[in-house]
C-alpha cells in the first residue's frame, strides 16, 4: 500500500516537473519567434526606406526629363497633359539643369540641272526656301538647350550652327519662355518661336518625313514662319481634344517684311481638333489663319530682286490620320498627312529703280504624303506637290511673277531605316516640273542626335 502511494507521488511529480519544463520551452520558442519577426520588420523598414529614396531620385530626374521633351512641342492632341510640378522646392527643379542636346545633320544632293532660288514661276519666294546645294554639304547642327525656370515658367534655347561660304556662323532661332502654372487649361509663350500655324511650321526640321519641305511651305511661308512675339493657347476643357491659339508677332520675317504696324505686323489665329477611332485609329484636323502687313519684302535672285509692300492673307486648312495596330506603333504603322493653302497678296511691287506696280493675286497649293512602316526600323514613303496662281497682269511680264502658264508640282519617294530613334539614314528621289522643264533630284541624309532628345509631336 505505501509502495503504491509513493509510485503515485512519484508519477504526479514527473508530470509537474515536465508540463513546467514544457511551459518554459514554449515560452522560449515564442521569445525567439517574436525576435525574429522584430528583425524582419527592421529589416523590411529598411528596404522600403531606401526604395522609398529611390523613387524620389527617380522622380525627380524624370520631372527633369520630361520637361525638356515636351518643352518644344506641345503635349500630344489625343492625349492632354497638365505641366508636371516637383512636390519639392523650387531648388528641385534645377537639380539637372539645363537639359542640353544636339542634332547633326548632313547629305548628299544631286539633279539633272542646276537652277537658282528662284526657280518657281510666278510665286515669290522668301526667307529659307529654295533648292538644296548640290553635292555634299553639312546639314544645320541644331543645339537644343532647355530648363525649367522656376515652377512656372521654363526656357528653351536653338542655336543652329550653320556654314555659309565655308564659314561656320551660330544663329539664334529659338529663344522662348513658356507658363506652366496658368489655369484653366491656358498657357502663353513669348519671345523667338516657330508659329504654331499649319501641321508643319512648328516641327524641327530632324523630324521631317522627307528631306525638304512641301512647296506650298516654301512658297507661302518661306519654308517655315519664325518671328518674335507672343503665343497664346487654350486646352478647351472638352471630351473631344480642342486646342485654340492666337499670336501677335513682330512681322519681320517671310511672308512678312518690315515689321509693320510699329512691331505688331502678324496676327494669326489657329485649332486643332482630334481624336481616337477606335484602339487602332486617331486624327486630327484644324484651320489656321495669318494676315500680315509687309515694307520691302525681298524676293526672287539677286540679279533679279523683286520689292513689295502690301498685306498678305494666308488660310491653311490640315488633315492627318494614323493608323498603328492595337495602338503598337513601334512594330508597324501608317501616317496620312495633307494640308491646303491660300493665299491673296494686294499691294505694290517694286520691280526696278523707277517701276512701281500694283499687285492683286490669290494663290493655293496643297501637298498629300503618305508614310508607312511595314516592320520596325524601315519606312518608306510618298509626296505629292501641286501649286497654281494668277497672273497678276501684263505689268509683271518677263518678271519672276509671270505664271507662264505653269502649275508647279513635284512628286517624291523616300526610303529610311532608323537604327534608333537617335539615328536616320534616309535616301530621296523628286521629280519636280517646277519651271520651266522638268527636273530629277536625289539624294542621302543623316540625322543623328545626342543629349536630350524632345519627344515628336503628333
Amino acid at each position: 500500500m505505501r509502495r503504491s502511494a509513493l509510485l503515485v507521488i512519484g508519477i504526479i511529480s514527473l508530470n509537474i516537473t515536465l508540463s513546467a519544463f514544457a511551459a518554459d520551452q514554449q515560452q522560449s520558442d515564442i521569445e525567439q519567434l517574436r525576435a525574429e519577426l522584430n528583425a524582419l520588420r527592421s529589416a523590411y523598414e529598411t528596404s522600403i526606406q531606401a526604395l522609398e529614396q529611390r523613387v524620389v531620385a527617380a522622380e525627380e530626374q524624370a520631372l527633369q526629363t520630361t520637361h525638356a521633351i515636351e518643352a518644344n512641342q506641345p503635349p500630344s492632341p489625343l492625349l492632354p497633359q497638365a505641366p508636371i510640378q516637383s512636390r519639392n522646392s523650387v531648388s528641385s527643379l534645377n537639380a539637372f539643369n539645363p537639359a542640353i542636346g544636339v542634332i547633326f545633320q548632313g547629305q548628299a544632293w544631286d539633279r539633272g540641272m542646276h537652277r537658282g532660288a528662284q526657280y518657281l514661276p510666278g510665286f515669290p519666294l522668301g526667307g529659307e526656301a529654295g533648292q538644296i546645294s548640290r553635292g555634299f554639304t553639312l546639314g544645320e547642327t541644331e543645339i537644343d538647350i532647355s530648363a525649367n525656370v522656376d515652377d512656372k515658367f521654363m526656357a528653351w534655347l536653338t542655336l543652329p550652327v550653320v556654314l555659309e561660304d565655308g564659314e561656320a556662323r551660330v544663329e539664334l532661332e529659338e529663344a522662348w519662355i513658356e507658363t506652366l502654372a496658368l489655369s484653366g487649361g491656358l498657357s502663353a509663350r513669348f519671345g523667338r518661336m516657330f508659329s504654331g500655324i499649319g501641321y508643319l511650321n512648328s516641327k524641327h526640321a530632324h523630324s521631317w518625313d522627307f528631306l525638304d519641305q512641301p512647296l506650298s511651305y516654301q512658297v507661302f511661308l518661306g519654308d517655315q514662319y519664325l518671328d518674335d512675339g507672343v503665343q497664346l493657347r487654350w486646352l478647351v476643357p472638352t471630351d473631344l481634344f480642342l486646342e485654340l491659339g492666337a499670336e501677335i508677332l513682330r512681322g519681320n520675317r517671310f511672308p512678312a517684311a518690315g515689321a509693320q504696324n510699329a512691331g505688331f505686323g502678324t496676327r494669326t489665329f489657329f485649332a486643332h481638333t482630334g481624336g481616337d477611332a477606335g484602339i487602332s485609329n486617331s486624327w486630327l484636323a484644324g484651320l489656321s489663319y495669318l494676315r500680315t502687313s509687309s515694307k520691302a519684302r525681298e524676293s526672287g535672285d539677286e540679279d533679279e530682286l523683286v520689292l513689295f509692300d502690301g498685306d498678305t492673307e494666308v488660310f491653311i486648312a490640315e488633315f492627318v490620320w494614323k493608323w498603328a495596330p492595337l495602338g503598337n506603333w513601334k512594330q508597324k504603322n501608317f501616317k496620312l498627312q495633307g494640308e491646303y493653302f491660300w493665299r491673296n497678296e494686294v499691294g505694290d511691287y517694286r520691280l526696278s529703280e523707277t517701276q512701281l506696280s500694283a499687285y492683286d493675286a490669290k494663290q493655293n497649293g496643297w501637298y498629300v504624303q503618305a508614310i508607312f512602316q511595314p516592320f520596325p526600323q524601315w519606312r518608306v514613303g510618298s509626296r505629292y506637290d501641286k501649286l497654281s496662281a494668277d497672273n497678276p497682269g501684263l505689268a509683271f511680264t518677263g518678271t519672276p511673277l509671270e505664271p507662264l502658264g505653269y502649275s508647279p508640282r513635284r512628286t517624291s519617294f523616300m526610303l529610311d531605316w532608323s537604327n534608333s530613334e537617335f539615328s536616320r539614314l534616309r535616301f530621296q528621289y523628286s521629280h519636280d516640273s517646277g519651271g520651266l522643264n522638268t527636273n530629277n533630284q536625289w539624294g542621302v541624309q543623316y540625322t543623328f542626335s545626342i543629349g536630350a532628345h524632345g519627344a515628336h509631336e503628333y
